[in-house]
């Protein structure tokens, strides 16, 4: 008897497709995830004339909302959507199977990466006609790949809540998640708008973290020396929940 073996690349696309196209069937999901960053931008940016016409702050409040957009498709991709994938009976075929979890990760990983920048480019279009936000493409292509990186803690805390819990605790979950760590990394205000005490504790978040990188990488403003280890020690900590809560899910569901 043959048997044939497909690619494990072949197979990453193959789930990829089948994500793709199961994220898009439901379109207020995807227009969500791609207008509130434009909208903010729109309705709290552009209104401020000494914002809005600042090259620099301008370029700062896009870096900001852009990384708010890329942190809430990653939450939300896969803190919600690996728990509602949980439920469905499916699932456990799916991970029964000998291809093993690589192909179906990436896919889910490359999936949120597809909508993350779909996020962007409203808010992108909305600061180049609205605002004075000024970047060099090579600065704009080095920042695009900086918050993508920048996303992996948020991908892996997304990964440990959807293995963790159910559908509707998910949701919530990953909403009280999603804002406070919002506010306090600097996303929606400046940190320099912050008192001392919360600007001093918002240093040791993976949103501010993150933001002052990116904020470093488009306007060359430099990022506290701390940014990079708290940003790396926060993924080594995701990292570690997301294969906890894995394992611990495998355990109770498929002994």
């Amino acid at each position: 008897m043959s048997t044939t073996t497909v690619s494990p690349l072949r197979l990453t696309w193959l789930h990829l497709r089948y994500q793709f196209l199961e994220t898009v069937r439901i379109p207020i999901a995807v227009l969500g995830s791609m207008l509130f960053p434009a909208l903010s931008m729109a309705f709290f940016v552009v209104p401020q004339e000494q914002v809005a016409r600042n090259p620099v702050w301008a370029t700062m409040a896009v870096a900001g909302l852009g990384l708010f957009a890329v942190m809430s498709a990653s939450l939300f991709t896969y803190g919600l959507g690996v728990a509602e994938d949980r439920q469905l009976p499916f699932d456990p075929y799916l991970r029964s199977l000998p291809a093993g979890p690589g192909p179906r990760m990436a896919a889910r990983i490359g999936n949120g990466s597809i909508f993350a920048l779909l996020g962007l480019m409203p808010l992108i279009i909305i600061a180049w006609l609205l605002t004075d936000a000024t970047v060099t493409a090579p600065r704009l292509a080095a920042g695009v790949a900086t918050i993508l990186v920048a996303s992996v803690p948020f991908v892996l805390l997304g990964m440990a809540v959807g293995y963790s819990l159910p559908a509707k605790a998910a949701l919530p979950v990953v909403q009280v998640l999603l804002f406070p760590l919002a506010f306090a990394g600097g996303l929606f205000l400046p940190p320099t708008m912050f008192p001392a005490w919360l600007d001093a504790a918002s240093l040791a978040t993976p949103t501010r973290a993150a933001r002052d990188v990116l904020v470093d990488v488009l306007t060359g403003v430099g990022a506290p020396g701390s940014a990079w280890p708290v940003l790396l020690g926060w993924t080594a900590l995701f990292a570690a929940l997301a294969v906890w809560a894995y394992r611990r899910d495998e355990g109770r569901r498929f002994r």
